[in-house]
C-alpha cells in the first residue's frame, strides 16, 4: 500500500468537514514526526490563504505537562488562528459548522509590537503587549473520537475551531496572570476550573514559546495579532444550546452559546 504524502494528509483533514472526522493519521505520520506534522499544517495553511482567509493570530497548545505527557511530547505546539475563526462575545455558534466541539477557557493576549526575535523574553512579550482578555478556544479534531496524537493535533491545526475573546481588554499592568483563578461554566453550572499557572507556569511563558518558535519559522508574531496561550483548565464537552462562561479572576469573562437545542 503506498504511503500517504504531506499533500494526500492535508486534503484528508480539509474533507473532514464533507465527510466526516478521519481515522488517526498513523499511515503517514509517525505519532511524534514534528516536522511532517507541521508541513501538513503548513500546506492547509496556505491553502486556505489562497482561499481568502486571513490570519490574525495563532494558539499555543499542550501548554499543561500532564497533556504532553500523555501524548509523549515535551513541548506546547501551535495553531493559526483565521479571521473567520472569531466569534463574537456573547455570540453563537451554529453547530452544524463543528464536528466533536469542546471548549476551554483561556487567557489571551493581543499584540502592540512586532516579535521577530527568536530569543524573545516573557518580559519582552510583556512589554508587547496591548491588552489582555479572556477567552474561550473551541476546539475540534478533525480525527475521529478525539484519538489523537502529536503529530495528528499538529497536523490538525493545533485541533483549533473558534475563538471568543472578550470585547474587554485590560493593560497587562497589575494583571496577576500566573494567579488568575478560572471558573468554567455551562448552563451556570461549574464544569472546569485552574489558573493562569496551567499555561507553562504562566501565560507570557506560553506567549515567549510561540513567539520564538514562530520566529525560528520565518513567521513572527506581528502587531495587532491574537494570541490564546494555552488552556487553564480541562477542556469540556458541549451539546446544542448549552450557554458557556468563562470568568478569568482580574481579567474579565467572555460567552457565547453552542447552537440550539
Amino acid at each position: 500500500m503506498t504511503t500517504p504524502t504531506h499533500d494526500d494528509l492535508a486534503r484528508r483533514l480539509r474533507d473532514a468537514y464533507a465527510v466526516g472526522a478521519v481515522p488517526p493519521l498513523r499511515d503517514g505520520l509517525d505519532p511524534v514526526d514534528i516536522d511532517g506534522a507541521y508541513a501538513v499544517q503548513t500546506i492547509n495553511t496556505r491553502f486556505w490563504e489562497a482561499q481568502g482567509r486571513r490570519i490574525v493570530g495563532r494558539k499555543a497548545g499542550l501548554t499543561a505537562k500532564a497533556v504532553q505527557l500523555q501524548l509523549g511530547v515535551d513541548q506546547p505546539d501551535f495553531g493559526v488562528l483565521f479571521e473567520d475563526m472569531a466569534l463574537a462575545d456573547g455570540g453563537t455558534l451554529d453547530s452544524a459548522r463543528c464536528l466533536q466541539p469542546k471548549a476551554e477557557a483561556e487567557i489571551a493576549f493581543v499584540m502592540a509590537r512586532d516579535l521577530p526575535s527568536p530569543d524573545t523574553t516573557p518580559e519582552q512579550v510583556a512589554e508587547a503587549v496591548a491588552t489582555v482578555h479572556a477567552a474561550i478556544e473551541i476546539v475540534d479534531s478533525r480525527i475521529a473520537e478525539w484519538k489523537i496524537s502529536f503529530a495528528d493535533t499538529v497536523a490538525d491545526n493545533g485541533s483549533s475551531a473558534f475563538f471568543v475573546l472578550a470585547d474587554a481588554g485590560l493593560p497587562l499592568t497589575g494583571v496577576d496572570l500566573e494567579g488568575a483563578a478560572m471558573t468554567m461554566e455551562i448552563n451556570g453550572g461549574v464544569v472546569s476550573t485552574g489558573t493562569g499557572a496551567a499555561a507553562l507556569g504562566n501565560p507570557l511563558n506560553a506567549a515567549a514559546w510561540l513567539a520564538q518558535t514562530l520566529a525560528n519559522r520565518g513567521e513572527p508574531l506581528r502587531a495587532g495579532d491574537i494570541v490564546l496561550a494555552g488552556a487553564l483548565g480541562p477542556m469540556v464537552t458541549m451539546n446544542p444550546g448549552d450557554h458557556v462562561r468563562a470568568v478569568v479572576g482580574g481579567i474579565g469573562e467572555a460567552s457565547f452559546t453552542y447552537g440550539s437545542r
